[in-house]
This record gives C-alpha cells, sequence and structure tokens, in this order.
C-alpha cells in the first residue's frame, strides 16, 4: 500500500524520489542508531534473488518500516525509509544516498521518516583542511600509545566480546543488547561496499576499540564504533572519531559522515563537537555554528 511520497533532500532540493511504500517488517522496538535496521531480515533474500540495484535513486523502490518506539526521545516514535543496496552499483548507490542522509546496515540504506518530528540531523565532519582544538589535540596525546589497524571487515570473538561490554554499559536498554555473535557477524560482514574493521590495539595488543568503516567516493562513513567503557579517561570514542577524521584527510578524502546528531539526546549530542561540521538541510548541507557544548545551530535544524 502506497503512502503519501515525501521528499528527500540529495542536495537538490526539488529533486523527488518515487513513492514510498509500507513494508510490514518485524523490526525489533527501541533499537538505537547501527545494525537495528531492516538488513537483519532480508539480507538471505537479498543474496539469492540475483537483484541488480539501480544507481539513480529516482528509480529505486523504497519502503518504509511501521512505527516503534524511539529510542532517543521519548514518548516520540520512530519510522525509516529504506532501500536495498544489492548490485553492481551498489558502492556508487550507496555514495548517492548518503549525500542525501541515508545510512548503511548491511545491505539497505535506511533514513528516518517520522511523523512531525525532524529531530534526526545528518552530520558529517569537514577532513579537509581540519585543525583539532585544543580538547582534541589532549585526547590525542593521551591515546598516542594505541595504534590503529585496518583489517578487513571480518568479525571476530574478540570485537564481539568488546561489542558487547559496551553495549551494556552505553545502550544497557537497548535492542541491540539481544545481539547474539550471527547477529554481530552479519553487521561486519553482510556489506556491499567498500568496508573496513578498524582495530585500536594497546601496545601489548588488547583491543580497547573497534569501529566499522565504509570507504565513499567523498569520505569515510563510520558505520559503528565501539571501545571499553573501562578506559573513559581516554576519551577512546573521541579519539576514534579524530583518527577517521586524519586519515580521511590522508586520503585526499573531504568528510567523514558521522550519522544522526539529536540536539535533545546525550547520547547522540556529542557529534557537533567535531566543528567544522555539516548538517543536511533543505538547502543541502550546511555548516553547523556550535552554540554550547553539545548543542548546535544552522539551517539544518
Amino acid at each position: 500500500m502506497a503512502v503519501a511520497q515525501r521528499r528527500i533532500i540529495c542536495g537538490e532540493p526539488e529533486r523527488p524520489l518515487p513513492a514510498v511504500e509500507d513494508c510490514v517488517y518485524p523490526a525489533r522496538a527501541g533499537r538505537e542508531e547501527g545494525p537495528g535496521t531492516p538488513a537483519r531480515k532480508t539480507r538471505r533474500r537479498n543474496r539469492t534473488t540475483g537483484m541488480n540495484s539501480t544507481l539513480d535513486p529516482r528509480e529505486k523502490k523504497f519502503f518504509a518500516t511501521p512505527r516503534m518506539p524511539c529510542p532517543y526521545l521519548p514518548g516520540k516514535f520512530e519510522r525509516k525509509v529504506f532501500t536495498e543496496l544489492w548490485g553492481d552499483d551498489a558502492g556508487r548507490l550507496h555514495d548517492a544516498l548518503a549525500a542525501a542522509g541515508f545510512r548503511r546496515s548491511q545491505g539497505v540504506v535506511y533514513r528516518p521518516l517520522c511523523d512531525d518530528c525532524a529531530a534526526c540531523v545528518p552530520v558529517r565532519a569537514v577532513a579537509r583542511g581540519f585543525r583539532p582544538r585544543k580538547w582534541m589535540r589532549r585526547v590525542v596525546a593521551r591515546t598516542a600509545h594505541i595504534e590503529a589497524g585496518e583489517r578487513p571487515a571480518t568479525a571476530t570473538a574478540e570485537q564481539f566480546r568488546l561489542f558487547r561490554r559496551y553495549l551494556s554499559w552505553r545502550h544497557a536498554d537497548g535492542g541491540m543488547m539481544d545481539m547474539d555473535f550471527d547477529d554481530y557477524r552479519s553487521m561486519v560482514e553482510d556489506t556491499p561496499v567498500s568496508t573496513s574493521m578498524v582495530e585500536f590495539r594497546e601496545p601489548g595488543g588488547r583491543l580497547v576499540g573497534a569501529c566499522l568503516t565504509d570507504a565513499m567516493a567523498d569520505g569515510l562513513s563510520m558505520v559503528y564504533s565501539f571501545s571499553r567503557p573501562d578506559l573513559r579517561r581516554l576519551s577512546l570514542g573521541s579519539a576514534i572519531v579524530l583518527w577517521h577524521i586524519r586519515r580521511a584527510a590522508e586520503l585526499g578524502l573531504d568528510y567523514v559522515y558521522l550519522g544522526y546528531w539529536i540536539a535533545e539526546s546525550e547520547k547522540m549530542a556529542y557529534k557537533t563537537r567535531f566543528a567544522p561540521i555539516e548538517a543536511l538541510g533543505p538547502r543541502g548541507w550546511v555548516p553547523l555554528r556550535r552554540r554550547r557544548e553539545g548543542t548546535a545551530e544552522g539551517s539544518a535544524r
């Protein structure tokens, strides 16, 4: 059953996409940003259909999930619009839709399609010409002993143990807590685009952080990152973001895609600290000006 068509901004405010269709998808309530998207239940079907992705987003079929309780804003309900990525042009389609504010989870890309709410704002850090602030330099100094290694997108038991420990600290009440190793492996390995797992280790080899990262034509996309909660004094989460900004600059890329910024959510508001930040709004990607810690202002709000 078709629902009212929504315009999805691709840097061209008047560029329409096809009508969104309802898709009865048994998504779990309360999942935070990450693997809790339609990909989890569709990946096996996608692998067997042999469907080809169409590069032009206007020719793709989009689906909408049912309304579920929002994991970030109490009393709110969320919906997501999503489409499949599998096909020969998956990488280029992913780039185009990421520029339109979509995020990848396994073989699909999704974006909020919530009724009467626009709190989720896509943001990206500007890597080219990035100049770290004083607090960023302190974080880099505190974590100078930690080495980063870019690995193939392969799930390991070591990663999963750290992932579970991180969830218990950061998202204990979220739907991701019921993920088992097979779910985690699907999150990491089921990817139709160029994806790596960046591991962060102490000199003795202990894994202290990791980030599933997509390589794009204009930047890096941080799909999901996690770190040891007992090393909070090191600000490992910030260190992982800063590493990606430096790495993107080294590769001659412009951006690091950070996902959605939600000003009213403490878990998501931190992203504006990594200025200069751009946010996606009705006029495309625009600079987001910070007002104070965790909040920002700009035309994208």
